[in-house]
């Protein structure tokens, strides 16, 4: 079940505690001659995407109707029909959503860190929505702070500062940072005053760190959280008008999608990157989007497809102008494409030039956390060539690189080396396999 967090948005509106809810419905179904014994661990649930029995979402809907004077449907409450989607979103809630869910994840709800991501529908639509229209025609708001450029500005420094704080420490450190600003600095920010000019850089601004939110919680492991901050910063790449931005949240989902093994839909999220972007597509994104479009059909096992994928992202590397770029793509760094492009092909079983790729990626010099990634990959090419020593000698440097990053996604690349080293009776893999079980017996 998804957390219902259109109806955490309308209490915490009404200023109701999860007591007072529960109260006032088993008032409203009193005076109706019936009996209910609703209390705060029943809203809870709610919360958390129970749909009560009988007539309670609308008694709900009603009682919030009558005290904020505006209709309040079972849409609204989260509690309309199941399995349909509900229409498309507003930009106002949009921002109402996401400011609360930055709340919920600054309280660390364990609801929220233990939601599924979405599939099938669910999952397309955002990225259907932000390819196509309506577009947002006035972004424009009243609130009680006036923000200007200024706010903007340390909008933008805050993003690269958790980004290179998380390239450094990974995701599970420095999630709770990026959201604590999220909710205590970001959120009065979007709920105040701005023209529609100053509105578009804002949401551009916020999005970028929503981003950088969803990137933590998806290293963090928690795979729906992280993927409700992709759609967000996607609507906010909308409303703000940046394609090229947009286009790159796209790509975040087009990883996740590869990590949770729908490697179709990985195929298709590229596409949309590339096609939507359109004019404003960068090299270097559509670098990473050509080369997990060819990891992607390397995984359902289709040479042709892959190779092709492949050589379009060579293509697109080539024409990369580092000060060109925007910022959010400066992980696609020199040798990133050829370590992705090596793991396609080990998919492939293709170990010679797999063996090239991956000696190139390490060659050039990364951030730490790519670095790791990197030596993982020639790691596993090395055991994949029957080269057991050398792998091993690779693993450890790998280990060591890691060293103060928290990361579940970085564990379990040691995970997957560890159980392909325990196969090898060599010394140095055994040696190896000892080292990395006592880096792993650490707990994040």
């Amino acid at each position: 079940m998804a957390p219902n967090t259109q109806l955490d948005i309308l209490l915490d509106e009404a200023g109701w505690s999860h007591a007072g809810l529960a109260a006032r419905v088993n008032r409203a179904n009193a005076a109706r001659g019936k009996t209910s014994r609703y209390d705060h661990t029943a809203v809870t649930r709610w919360l958390r995407g129970q749909r009560p029995r009988g007539e309670a979402p609308d008694l709900i809907a009603e009682l919030l109707t009558k005290h904020l004077g505006r209709p309040v449907s079972l849409d609204d409450i989260g509690m309309g029909k199941p399995n349909t989607l509900p229409p498309p979103t507003s930009l106002g809630t949009y921002i109402d959503r996401a400011t609360a869910l930055w709340r919920s994840d600054q309280q660390r709800r364990v609801e929220h860190e233990q939601q599924d991501a979405v599939v099938g529908t669910s999952a397309i639509v955002p990225v259907w929505e932000w390819e196509n229209p309506p577009d947002d025609a006035d972004v424009s708001h009243a609130g009680s702070l006036r923000v200007g450029a200024s706010d903007i500005e340390m909008l933008r420094g805050a993003r690269s500062r958790y980004e290179r704080m998380y390239r450094a420490s990974g995701g599970v450190a420095t999630r709770s940072r990026v959201v604590a600003f999220l909710a205590d600095h970001t959120a009065p920010l979007v709920r105040g005053t701005y023209t529609d000019a100053i509105g578009r850089d804002l949401l551009r601004a916020t999005g970028g760190l929503v981003a950088v939110a969803g990137i933590c919680a998806y290293d963090s492991d928690h795979q729906g959280l992280a993927q409700r901050y992709f759609h967000h910063a996607l609507r906010l790449a909308k409303a703000s008008g940046d394609r090229a931005f947009g286009g790159y949240v796209v790509a975040l989902l087009t990883n996740q999608a590869l990590f949770l093994k729908d490697y179709r839909q990985a195929v298709a999220f590229a596409e949309a990157g590339v096609r939507s972007a359109g004019g404003a597509l960068s090299p270097a994104l559509a670098t990473d989007l050509y080369a997990m479009q060819a990891k992607a059909f390397a995984r359902m096992g289709d040479a042709t497809g892959a190779h092709q994928a492949m050589s379009r992202a060579e293509s697109a590397a080539a024409a990369i102008r580092r000060d060109e770029e925007p910022p959010e793509t400066g992980y696609v760094q020199p040798g990133l494409v050829e370590a992705q492009l090596a793991e396609a092909l080990i998919s492939l079983g293709d170990w010679t030039p797999a063996r090239s790729y991956a000696e190139e990626a390490v060659r050039v010099q990364a951030h730490p956390r790519g670095q790791v990634h990197r030596m993982a990959t020639l790691t596993t090419v090395d055991l994949g060539r029957g080269e057991v020593e050398q792998a091993a000698g690779n693993a450890l440097e790998a280990l060591s690189l890691a060293a103060g990053m928290e990361s579940e996604r970085l564990r379990d690349r040691f995970v997957a080396l560890r159980r392909q080293l325990a196969q090898q009776q060599t010394a140095a893999a055994r040696d190896a396999v000892d080292r990395i079980d006592a880096s792993l017996a650490v707990p994040i």
